[in-house]
């Protein structure tokens, strides 16, 4: 069978490699820290809402005896992110100084303006994540069209400013970027979990930048497993990444994305190892907690002149 590669999606096993760029951070900073806040609450898939089926991703370990009534407790897991845990988490943001990401489903920053604006008010960026929490790879190439416009429009209403990036549940579609690309007025995707620095594709004679993230830096590993047995783990995992991530940063600063929920992280047990992962990331030195926009802003103005790379 002959599968079409879609421009953008070529793989590539190289990389940067040996001699990956000498990047210098913003005050010289030896590590980037992302922080991304996955913002789904309302936008998952639900029966209300005419999908076949309940939401599936969930920290309940059951599976409802039939697939044709509402799963209540799992629709409560969600709004509790958005009625409780993203508050939380907005406070501690606030309380640390910390810029965050938030990686926003268009239709659930709708059903919750009141947070929308404070996510705005607060100055962190809304990069979208689609029009609603599902898989782009289950659409027609028309339907995943009109999703993209739909959710640039919607977001662009609420927030007072387009998205410049996106972010797609999962995995995105074999033709994702070039749609992308296509729409115009993107500045990155964060589609890939392949690299620990930022880099240039060539979409179909367009260079488009790469903003990788990760699933190992991530609460969702409170809801899969092999999972998070305690906060402690989710501190362990996401200090020593960013310990050795700075010193490798002494002759190669590179950057960490750290995956947030607020249904998951926004647990107050949670959340006070966030805390205590920023404060004592804050208290070394050479770390820079920067949004996502503000690193692909940073590339745009030093790294411009790397040479593309392949694909995902």
């Amino acid at each position: 069978m002959v599968i079409k590669v879609e421009p953008g999606t070529e793989r590539d096993f190289l990389g940067y490699g040996a001699d990956p760029p000498r990047v210098e951070w913003p005050h010289g900073a030896r590590v980037a820290v992302s922080l991304c806040l996955n913002y789904e609450e309302g936008a998952e898939h639900s029966l209300l809402d005419g999908d076949d089926t309940n939401e599936w991703v969930g920290e309940i370990s059951y599976t409802p005896t039939s697939a044709a009534h509402r799963d209540l407790s799992q629709e409560s897991v969600y709004e509790y992110g958005s009625r409780a845990g993203a508050w939380r988490l907005l406070r501690l943001f606030e309380r640390m100084g910390t810029p965050v990401t938030v990686y926003g489903c268009a239709e659930a920053l709708a059903r919750n303006t009141p947070l929308t604006r404070a996510f705005v008010e607060a100055g962190h960026e809304i990069c979208s994540h689609g029009l609603r929490w599902r898989e782009p790879s289950g659409m027609s190439e028309e339907e995943e069209r009109a999703e993209i416009r739909r959710a640039v429009e919607l977001i662009g209403e609420l927030c007072g400013e387009r998205p410049v990036g996106w972010y797609s549940r999962y995995a995105p579609s074999d033709r994702t970027r070039r749609l992308l690309v296509e729409e115009g007025g993107f500045r990155y995707d964060s589609n890939a979990y392949n690299d620990d620095l930022p880099y240039w594709v060539d979409v179909a004679g367009s260079r488009h930048l790469v903003v990788p993230y990760t699933h190992t830096y991530n609460d969702g590993r409170f809801a899969f497993s092999p999972g998070y047995a305690s906060p402690a783990d989710f501190f362990e995992n996401c200090r020593r990444g960013i310990e050795y991530l700075w010193e490798e940063g002494e002759t190669s600063p590179k950057m960490i994305s750290i995956g947030l929920h607020a249904r998951l992280i926004g647990q107050a047990g949670r959340a006070s190892a966030l805390r205590d992962l920023i404060a004592w990331a804050q208290e070394r030195p050479g770390i820079w907690f920067a949004r996502r926009r503000d690193i692909a802003d940073w590339w745009y103005a030093n790294y411009s002149h790397l040479p593309t790379h392949g694909g995902r």
